[in-house]
């Protein structure tokens, strides 16, 4: 054999050994993660059949459809499911160039609902804005904003002392966070601020720098308890843990939200069955609605949430460990995070396993602006999903 064929003999063995290890990882498209789909489509269904249950007595006594609530979450679903279909189909690498435009949108809601008329109060909180009839919550929709914000800021490193990413992208979500924590709404903030940590810890981001931050964090947080938080945000922390001192007053929501889960018991009362919704827990269509079904459909129901939630944020982490690029693997980790951890804190505080906050259940809980939000965040989570590291395994090579 001549050197010729010798050298072109080890170059092609050469070429196929690189082409491998190229085909060992391939980014393929793929359809939409299917399980997540079913899961999405699970919680929905459900968050239907309790808004009705719920809200049916209290429309009666006001001598209204005893579906208006049922109607108006279903018109909200349709304009949901249009965003979830759109942005299922638009590539998500695409959402960074929206990232300025949807950020001012929402600083300029805030701000229409801080110190304009627009805003509207319930229950003593100043979070809605009134826009043709229709009410919005715009610190729902800060959840994708500062999910795009975090992804396209940590995308490439994660280095805080950039200044061109203060001016980009940190100075928006702390302006958002102030409206929001204005209003007051405290849960939201909360909420945003473990996003944030979440992300930039995904990013790469310094453990050394984060245990700084959050010795920092727990300081403010003393010296918030002693001097600007709200007194009725005080009262909550002083009842959580022995709402029997205020049966009456600032426990009853704890206590009849307590009885729904004992009444309840292994299976359940029964759907349509629950007796606390009969004017004693208030907002049981909302933030209290897991109740409500703890009552009617006991420890299995419950149980059933739990399990699908809890099947949305493994598929939604299983959807970013298979993003070929930084920037969808963040965007995954902060919309299932987001989702989830908002999921865990309506339960936590209708068990009474944490001190009262005012969070939805997502996909469940009456309420417009979490449905669409919600569901626009699982289009993105569908169309990250669509693109994936997949190994290949070439049996021609392999024999080389």
């Amino acid at each position: 054999m001549s050197y010729r064929d010798y050298d072109r003999g080890g170059y092609d063995r050469e070429r196929m050994r690189m082409n491998r290890q190229q085909q060992i990882q391939s980014v393929i498209i793929s359809s939409p993660d299917k399980t997540l789909l079913v899961v999405v489509t699970f919680l929905v269904i459900i968050g239907f059949m309790a808004i009705f249950s719920a809200s049916a007595p209290k429309c009666l006594d006001e001598g209204v459809n005893p579906a208006q609530f049922l109607i108006k979450q279903v018109i909200c679903f349709i304009v949901g499911f249009i965003g979830l279909k759109f942005f299922t189909n638009y590539d998500y690498k695409k959402l960074a160039q929206w990232n300025t435009i949807f950020a001012a949108a929402i600083i300029i809601s805030l701000l229409l609902v801080d110190f304009t008329p627009l805003g509207v109060t319930v229950n003593g909180a100043k979070r809605w804005i009134n826009l043709l009839g229709f009410q919005l919550q715009p610190s729902e929709f800060a959840k994708p904003a500062v999910v795009l914000l975090l992804a396209s800021a940590f995308k490439d490193n994660a280095n805080l002392f950039d200044e061109t990413k203060w001016i980009k992208y940190f100075i928006p979500i702390l302006v958002m966070l102030a409206f929001i924590f204005m209003q007051p709404n405290l849960s939201m903030v909360i909420l945003l601020l473990s996003v944030s940590v979440v992300v930039f810890l995904c990013g790469g981001g310094s453990l050394k720098l984060f245990f700084s931050c959050l010795a920092a964090g727990v300081t403010t947080v003393i010296l918030a308890l002693t001097t600007i938080i709200k007194p009725y945000q005080l009262q909550r922390l002083r009842i959580w843990r022995h709402p029997e001192t205020d049966p009456q007053g600032a426990g009853y929501n704890i206590i009849q939200s307590l009885i729904a889960f004992a009444s309840g018991g292994f299976k359940g009362v029964g759907y349509g069955g629950s007796i606390q919704k009969l004017s004693y827990l208030p907002e049981c269509h909302t933030d209290f609605i897991f109740a409500i079904i703890a009552e009617e459909v006991g420890w299995v129901g419950c149980v059933l949430i739990i399990g699908l939630f809890w099947t949305f944020v493994h598929r939604g982490f299983i959807v970013a460990s298979r993003c070929p690029d930084m920037y969808g693997r963040l965007l995954a980790v902060g919309i299932t995070f987001s989702i989830g951890f908002q999921a865990f804190l309506n339960i936590s505080v209708a068990s009474s396993f944490l001190p009262t906050t005012g969070v939805p259940l997502p996909f469940i809980s009456y309420g417009g602006s979490s449905l669409i939000v919600s569901l626009w965040m699982v289009g993105i989570l569908l169309n990250i999903s669509k693109k994936r590291i997949k190994k290949i395994r070439n049996q021609e090579n392999d024999r080389v």
